[in-house]
């Protein structure tokens, strides 16, 4: 069996973290198996429904590398979806509805009023022909309802193991409205049919909704793929992701400079046995995801682990990665390598090549201090050998050790209290440089 999976995101919105680790875990595991991967936009709600957001979709995948082998779009199949409708009424099991959201509101109160669940009562289906005739005759237009068969529904998941629902317990699915719109559960069943989805990877929020799909699944004739029903991510804290998701979007992470595939390694670790480490490529991650190591438990995430990873993924970039960026500077690959363990992002390098290279006035924190360093700095270009020797000499003429030694140094010569190993950027500084700096002079 050929392996084959989809990311069926609705561009009614921006793609963010929580929708993003279905498509991460269904791009890995599709990678893994050597299957397909199907990107379907669920495109059948076309009031909020954009082209802008379809666009921001593809975009953010694109950034992520989750490069997809089929696309479709739901509003392209419409025709399909009248077919497998007409099946289904030709089977019998769909019928006609005609209350309308106040009425169905109203009974649902009265339901939770008397303690029952607020589960549909089939009551459309005790109308006859004259009613239906006088309900359209007062304006009134059916939508339309799955009949469900109202038996326990089971299936092995691949991450939650058996999983019963009895569908006894839930209202009849609407599946279209009175004005024609398809909702996402029949074109969903029909495009999984369609395309030969194999294994269907999401949220548990889909598990009762995955109860009623199978119905729909078998009364269609397709054949069932697998369920992996994953626990949903919360903030930190542990609250519902969907309450915070302002800066989490991917279009944001992307603009403040987080790395993707530390957006990557994250969705594909967290909640998971594995311990949440910055990994290089998505083959990486294809070759250690499985099921198995997904817990049960919601997964708590902290921002702060994306920034986490990516800043450890920029200390493991070589020089061919950011040769494009840094390279028109007049940085070269020493330099990069001198810099890149004290950078948080990429464009760090540049601040730091004109620390090293551009005139700078230097902070003199003790002039005596510096002065004498002055004097004891090397003839020669300095390189990386020279820092130890020298600051040595340095401590021994002034008597200062540790950071009434090193500091004084350091602000001289870069302005900073902090920042990469001096005995790294001392030799782009340069001798005539150095010692100007720690003469106080701008240079």
């Amino acid at each position: 069996m050929s392996v084959r999976v989809r990311f069926a995101p609705s561009p009614t919105g921006k793609l963010h973290v929580g929708n993003a680790r279905a498509a991460v875990l269904n791009f890995l595991f599709a990678r893994q198996q050597q299957g397909s991967f199907l990107l379907r936009l669920d495109d059948t709600d076309t009031e909020r429904s954009t082209a802008e957001f379809a666009a921001g979709i593809l975009a953010d995948l694109a950034w992520l590398g989750l490069r997809h082998d089929v696309f479709a779009r739901q509003s392209d199949r419409f025709d399909r979806y009248r077919e497998a409708l007409e099946r289904l009424k030709a089977a019998g099991l769909l019928y006609p509805a005609y209350e309308t959201p106040e009425e169905l509101e109203r009974r649902r109160l009265r339901q939770r009023a008397l303690g029952h669940p607020p589960v549909y009562d089939r009551a459309a289906l005790k109308l006859t022909a004259e009613d239906r005739a006088r309900l359209e005759g007062e304006g009134r237009r059916p939508h339309w309802r799955f009949g469900l068969a109202q038996r326990p529904v089971t299936w092995t998941d691949l991450v939650r193991g058996e999983v019963k629902v009895d569908t006894a317990t839930l209202s009849d699915p609407v599946l279209v409205r009175e004005d024609g719109q398809f909702l996402y559960t029949l074109p969903s069943v029909v495009d999984d049919i369609d395309f030969a989805i194999t294994h269907v990877i999401r949220g548990e929020d889909h598990v009762v909704n995955t109860a009623v799909q199978i119905e729909i699944f078998q009364a269609l004739g397709g054949a069932l793929p697998h369920f992996a029903h994953y626990p949903m991510i919360t903030g930190k804290d542990g609250e519902k992701l969907s309450k915070r998701l302002g800066s989490l979007s991917l279009e944001d992470l992307r603009a403040g400079g987080i790395d993707p595939m530390a957006v990557n390694a994250l969705l594909a670790k967290i909640g998971t046995s594995d311990p949440i480490e910055p990994r290089r490529t998505l083959d990486e991650l294809a070759a250690e995801f499985a099921f198995a190591k997904i817990g049960h438990s919601a997964a708590r995430l902290d921002p702060d682990d994306l920034k986490r990873l990516s800043v450890k993924l920029l200390h493991m970039r070589p020089w061919a990665e950011v040769a494009a960026i840094l390279a028109p500077a007049g940085i070269g690959e020493d330099f990069w390598l001198a810099v890149r363990d004290n950078l948080e992002a990429a464009s760090d390098a540049m601040d730091w090549w004109n620390v090293a290279t551009a005139p700078l006035t230097p902070v003199v924190a003790d002039a005596a201090l510096t002065s004498q360093a002055a004097d004891l700095l090397p003839e020669g270009d300095p390189t990386e050998a020279t820092w130890q020797p020298w600051t040595k000499a340095v401590s021994a003429a002034t008597g200062k050790k540790g950071k009434d030694l090193f500091l004084p140094l350091r602000l001289a010569l870069t302005g900073r209290n902090h920042g990469p190993e001096m005995k790294k950027l001392l030799p782009f500084i340069g001798r005539s440089r150095a010692v100007a700096r720690l003469r106080g002079e701008r240079a």
